[in-house]
């Protein structure tokens, strides 16, 4: 087993903060370069922008992250992590691959085959450095003492589940990249629930450094997220294009498929049962949003007989301008609502259950009322 310390917070936070400077000095450059070589998204029909704007800010937040990811390799009390773990190294390059695929696409605009198989080949490489789910928990079977069960993966169904965990993850966050400053605003929501889960994980485990991957990539994305949306949120400067919603999600994957062979699996219980399940409920709860718009836009458009890959102007964040919320209201709510379900998920797993409930029921209500309030106000204006 390798050697334990305590939980190195401060290292953790400087990288994060490492990655935000970073991505935020270089992104200014790279929105040069996209200007340069044309990588400029002209506004469409189902575009909320009406002007002309940069895209390929992805390449700045992989900037960000692999500038962090050097220095956290430097730094005394992470750098053991390295030595038993080969995740964040995979995730890194996984990361740059379809960050350079994102800027191609950036750029030239690829088909969506070409694109999905980029990202397949993406998730191999994360298999073949290791990141890959081996084992999880289900609420059924098990003995007279234990509730549920937990599921050996072999190899080849640990690499399918990955495959597909990192596809539709890619897809979630590129689908709901459509509106100034949600993708990045999410993608940190997302990041910081699993590092915090991640976190949790490493205490539970006596700080063991070999479970220092999850925390560390999902506070570098953290990190690099925070350091793009001063470019990104309303006027967007600049977009991350598929470059940075794809890396994105990606990592969100990479970091919570990292995470899920850290949770110790001992005797079952009722009150376990939600601990043991976490990675999966991180996993539905950082993404449910970009997830849910995802499912919604496959239905309707196979519904009309179009393709999944077609785009309109349905998505929630489009729902959310025809309620008669501003831009940046809209953000915001889809912030509130990710951040709940997220930081919910996570905070169960690490908290009394009842006080969660309660504060989570009230932020719920309180998300709910405000999204109304313009319809609410629209018919009262025409009562």
């Amino acid at each position: 087993m390798p050697p334990t310390q305590g939980l190195p917070i401060r290292e953790y936070l400087l990288v994060a903060l490492t990655a935000a400077a970073v991505t935020f000095l270089l992104t200014g450059v790279v929105r040069r370069v996209a200007i340069r070589i044309g990588a400029i998204a002209n506004p469409r029909a189902r575009d909320v922008h009406v002007t002309p704007i940069p895209r390929m800010g992805g390449i700045g937040i992989f900037l960000g992250v692999a500038a962090a990811m050097g220095l956290a390799h430097q730094l005394p009390a992470l750098s053991r992590g390295f030595d038993f773990s080969f995740d964040s190294l995979g995730v890194l390059l996984a990361a740059g691959v379809i960050s350079l695929i994102g800027a191609l696409d950036d750029r030239f605009e690829l088909d969506a085959w070409t694109k999905l198989a980029g990202q397949v080949m993406c998730a191999g490489i994360l298999v073949i450095f290791g990141v890959q789910w081996v084992s999880f928990w289900v609420p059924w079977g098990g003995g007279d003492n234990s509730f549920g069960q937990v599921l050996v993966l072999d190899k080849n169904q640990g690499a399918l589940l990955t495959v597909v965990l990192v596809v539709v993850m890619v897809n979630a966050m590129n689908f709901v990249d459509g509106l100034d400053g949600l993708a990045g605003g999410l993608g940190f929501i997302a990041a910081a629930a699993t590092c915090s889960f991640s976190l949790g994980l490493l205490d539970s485990s006596g700080g063991d450094v070999g479970a220092y991957p999850p925390a560390l990539i999902a506070a570098t994305l953290a990190g690099a997220c925070l350091g793009f949306l001063p470019y990104n949120f309303q006027p967007a400067k600049i977009f991350m294009g598929d470059s940075g919603s794809m890396m994105i999600g990606l990592m969100l994957a990479g970091a919570t498929t990292s995470a899920s062979g850290r949770v110790p699996y001992p005797q079952f219980s009722g009150k376990d049962a939600l601990a043991l399940l976490s990675p999966l409920v991180v996993v539905a709860a950082v993404l449910f949003v970009p997830l849910l718009d995802l499912i919604m836009a496959v239905i309707r458009r196979t519904r009309r007989g179009e393709s999944p890959f077609a785009a309109d102007k349905m998505h929630l964040h489009h729902r959310l301008l025809e309620i008669g919320h501003s831009q940046r209201r809209a953000v915001l709510l889809i912030y509130l609502w990710a951040g709940l379900l997220a930081f919910g998920a996570v905070s169960v797993t690490l908290f009394d259950d009842v006080a969660v409930f309660w504060i989570v029921g009230f932020g719920f209500l309180l998300a709910t009322l405000v999204s109304v309030v313009p319809r609410l106000r629209s018919r009262n204006r025409t009562a």
